[in-house]
């Protein structure tokens, strides 16, 4: 046998070789098909095929992280929103989601899109805004029920925003600052109502004793007195000064003239 021959010998034998040797990631695994036959799934780690007769397809069994597209959706309520989501799934039978589907990403983007539709599209923009949790399990549930025969296992759901048009932005933030004065007004209303109850109770306290409304009525001079004003016009009412006359010995009748000339005159 001529050197030549067996130069060509050994570089066909190393090419078999190479053909035959498999190595597949711990977080892969090797689809095997011999003569067109699935056989099974391998791997991880390193096997050997018959070239030409065995051919192996890689399946990796990581989580997907697939962002679903903006889809335009009118909510049950009739309001045309821009939604869009994103989806998380991985393999859990490589054979089915090489045999039963042609491109299993792909599938379960058109799924998770119509899905996305029909369910927002059966809500109100309400439950859309503030049950986003609730529907984010919903469509979990529906897309997962539907790839499950894919091998695939659809974990979370998450619907990331919703775009609402200009003319609805406005009217919510019209509402919601109409929400807040109401609210401003009813506690600002029991507020007044509070405070008015506490001097309803004060009132009551002081008018059974004529010396505490005496001693709050200095108060207030003291206090207004403290301002730098250059004139003070206080009411004088007749109960304080009945005592001052019992002390002074003056009769009464004279002061009460004085008073009402004193009144005549302001008036004139």
């Amino acid at each position: 046998m001529s050197l030549n021959v067996l130069i060509i010998i050994i570089f066909m034998a190393l090419i078999i070789l190479f053909k035959a040797i498999r190595i597949v990631r711990e977080y892969e695994r090797g689809v095997v098909f011999r003569l067109g036959r699935l056989l099974r799934a391998k791997g991880p780690g390193l096997f050997l095929l018959i070239p030409f007769i065995d051919k192996m397809v890689k399946v990796e069994l990581r989580t997907v992280t697939m962002d679903v597209p903006p889809q335009d959706i009118i909510t049950r309520d009739n309001v045309p929103v821009k939604v869009n989501a994103v989806v998380y799934f991985r393999i859990i039978n490589p054979e089915d989601a090489v045999v039963k589907i042609e491109n299993y990403y792909q599938a379960t983007s058109q799924i998770a899109q119509t899905t996305l539709r029909n369910i927002l599209g059966k809500s109100e923009l309400d439950d859309l805004l503030s049950r986003r949790e609730k529907i984010s399990q919903e469509l979990q549930k529906v897309i997962d029920e539907q790839t499950d025969p894919w091998g695939i296992k659809v974990s979370v759901v998450e619907v990331k925003d919703v775009e609402l048009p200009a003319t609805m932005q406005r009217a919510m933030a019209k509402q919601a600052e109409a929400e807040r004065e109401r609210r401003a007004k009813i506690i600002h209303a029991e507020g007044e109502f509070q405070a008015s109850a506490k001097l309803a109770q004060a009132a009551d306290v002081l008018s059974k004793n004529t010396t505490s409304i005496q001693l709050r009525f200095l108060q207030t001079l003291t206090e207004i007195a403290s301002e730098k004003n250059s004139t003070i016009i206080f009411p004088l009412p007749i109960d304080l000064l009945k005592s001052f006359m019992e002390t002074r010995k003056l009769p009464i009748d004279l002061v009460k003239s004085v008073m009402e000339k004193a009144d005549k005159n302001r008036k004139e």
